[in-house]
């Protein structure tokens, strides 16, 4: 089943909303999201076990890993600093919840940042 977009949709409009926003910003906003989809992969939402995922939440910090990684030089350490330690704790709750915790530099993400020690 194919959706038509409503009539009133203004491409235009939408796109020059996007050319506006700073590259930082569209880099922390994805940034984020990738956090709190692991974030709920990794059981810590209210709901907890219902969504866990550990397979999903791996693949999820490795992205934010090499994101991070990627856009270091691009994105100031006020906006880099806070975004790490999100990633750090993701990784250390992730060894927490395995049951087969990986070696150090093996965990998610682990080879953007080195290994992960509590």
């Amino acid at each position: 089943m194919s959706e038509t977009p409503p009539e009133n949709t203004d491409f235009d409009a939408m796109t020059r909303d996007i050319a506006e926003v700073p590259a930082v910003e569209v880099i922390v906003t994805v940034a984020v999201n990738l956090m709190s989809a692991a974030a709920v992969k990794l059981g810590l939402s209210e709901e907890g076990e219902k969504y866990k995922d550990l397979d999903e939440a791996r693949k999820l910090i490795t992205a934010l890993a090499g994101l991070l990684d990627a856009s270091a030089t691009e994105i100031s350490s006020f906006h880099a600093a806070p975004l790490r330690d999100g990633l750090k704790s993701l990784q250390l709750a992730f060894r927490e919840a395995s049951l087969v915790p990986d070696d150090p530099g093996q965990g998610p993400g682990e080879k953007y940042t080195g290994p992960v020690y509590g």
